[in-house]
């Protein structure tokens, strides 16, 4: 048992170890209670602090920005209006002096044009006479070019005859000569057929003998050979490796990857060689392969995907070399053999560029995630503490509601047994006020007959005027207690 002193009137007072530690979990409760309160009022200052700050911080640097600007606008206004006063001016003074210019000039065209106007009818007299003196020196200049002409001309004519023959001798010498040679020629021509003949037919042979899965894997070891042949003196840091990871049912043939020394993705290829026979007769096209491509691509996170192909081999897109497909699918190339390591020098170098625009880029983007990660907490922190508060006042609220209820019930019930208790008294005071006389009251037979059963008894016992005595005093009695008794209780 435990000693408990009552503060306020001093008395102590035992209680049991149950007892005891239900007061000290309700003293508990409470101080916990208090302590959360204090510190749920003390974080929502700081947040109010912390925002006010914030908000205060912003509406200061929008000030300056706003001061800023309207004292550059009000300097750019400043210096418009002197640059167009000055432009004014300016276009005043040239204005003036153009006329004046103007006019000068056009006296003095006046003046030019009245002389030159002379001196050209002079001259055209002068010309006139001219004119009519060198038509008659032509006329005779003329009669004697046509006869040194007709002289000249049959002189010329002997002269063509004689290179004409000459031309025809030298013409059939050379026919006899290319007659030879072209003899010769298909000669040679049989041979060189033959043996191409034989060269081909020994191709077909090859190849006949070759698989589908040879012949992809023939241009793939090309590959491979002429990456290995160039890698440590372009690419010492590059990964290119087969591609043996399956996602979805499928995977590409080759990846080329490359970091700088910061961890940051300089370029990433995927490659994927298409290879046919010649002598295949169901026929591939290269966009066959653009979708799977594509999504091997995605798969593994490149962000290059080209395809080394030697299909469609009479193409002049494809042959031409390196063909941009980005219109089909995003950052994709389908190309030769002959142009694999190129195209990765080129991604290679065009990622090398960028790489230190990727480094700013992957730090801002740190500082944002940072920056969002802060306010997602915050606002996960103010979610769920309004959650937990409105959780709280509904509960609060359902408990005053419970009691309001428990108070109404409880009323109910007090009004019930009031109203009984009412009821019990009336009764009481019914059954006290209940005597034969009020019984008999109205009732003529009754009342003869228990004024028989009173006289017989009074016979009886030998005593007829006690028994009138006592019924006289009964009936005094019952009127008295009938005057008395109070009206029925309605509930």
């Amino acid at each position: 048992m435990a000693e408990i002193k009552c503060p306020n009137c001093g008395k102590v007072f035992q209680v049991d170890e149950a007892g005891y530690a239900q007061i000290l979990q309700q003293v508990r409760d409470a101080e916990f209670k208090r302590q959360l309160d204090g510190q749920r009022a003390l974080m929502e200052q700081r947040e109010a602090a912390a925002v006010e700050a914030a908000r205060a911080k912003a509406e200061e640097a929008l000030r300056a920005e706003v001061a800023k600007l309207s004292a550059q606008l009000e300097q750019a206004q400043a210096s418009a209006r002197v640059r167009q006063a000055n432009a004014e001016r300016d276009a005043q003074e040239l204005l003036a002096q153009a006329r004046g210019e103007a006019a000068e000039r056009l006296e003095a065209a006046r003046q030019q044009s009245a002389s030159e106007l002379a001196q050209r009818d002079a001259s055209i007299a002068r010309l006139t006479e001219q004119l009519r003196a060198q038509e008659a020196q032509a006329n005779g200049a003329q009669e004697l070019a046509v006869t040194r002409a007709c002289a000249e001309r049959d002189r010329r004519l002997v002269e063509l005859q004689s290179q004409v023959q000459e031309v025809s001798a030298k013409k059939d010498q050379e026919i006899a000569v290319l007659n030879q040679r072209l003899a010769e020629q298909e000669k040679y021509k049989d041979q060189e057929i033959r043996d191409r003949d034989d060269e081909i037919e020994r191709i077909k042979n090859q190849r006949s003998r070759l698989s589908v899965k040879l012949i992809g894997e023939t241009l793939e070891q090309h590959c491979e050979a002429e990456f290995n042949r160039v890698r440590m003196m372009a690419f010492p840091h590059a990964e290119f490796h087969k591609d043996n990871d399956v996602v979805d049912g499928t995977k590409g043939d080759y990846v080329f990857r490359e970091l700088d020394e910061g961890g940051c993705e300089v370029v990433s290829i995927m490659f994927d060689m298409k290879n046919e026979d010649d002598a295949s007769v169901n026929r591939k096209r290269n966009e066959d392969h653009l979708k799977k491509l594509d999504k091997d691509r995605r798969d593994k996170g490149c962000e290059y995907a080209v395809l080394v192909s030697t299909l469609e081999p009479e193409s002049q897109l494809y042959n031409a070399g390196i063909v941009d497909v980005s219109y089909r699918y995003p950052k994709m190339f389908v190309i030769r053999p002959q142009f694999f390591v190129p195209l990765i020098s080129l991604l290679r170098n065009a990622g090398m560029n960028a790489v230190s625009a990727r480094r700013e880029l992957a730090s801002v983007r740190q500082q944002n995630i940072d920056v969002t990660t802060f306010e997602e907490r915050l606002d996960d922190f103010k979610e769920k503490f309004g959650r937990n508060y409105d959780l709280a006042r509904r509960k609060y609220e359902e408990a005053i509601k419970s009691i309001d209820k428990s108070i109404a019930d409880m009323q109910k019930v007090k009004d019930a047994l009031m109203s009984s208790e009412r009821n019990l008294r009336l009764a009481n005071d019914k059954a006290d006020a209940l005597t034969i006389r009020r019984l008999t009251r109205g009732n003529a037979t009754m009342k003869e007959k228990f004024e028989q059963a009173s006289s017989a008894a009074a016979r009886d016992r030998g005593d007829e005027t006690a028994a009138a005595a006592g019924l006289g005093a009964d009936a005094v009695g019952a009127d008295a207690d009938a005057d008395a008794v109070e009206p029925d209780a309605v509930e």
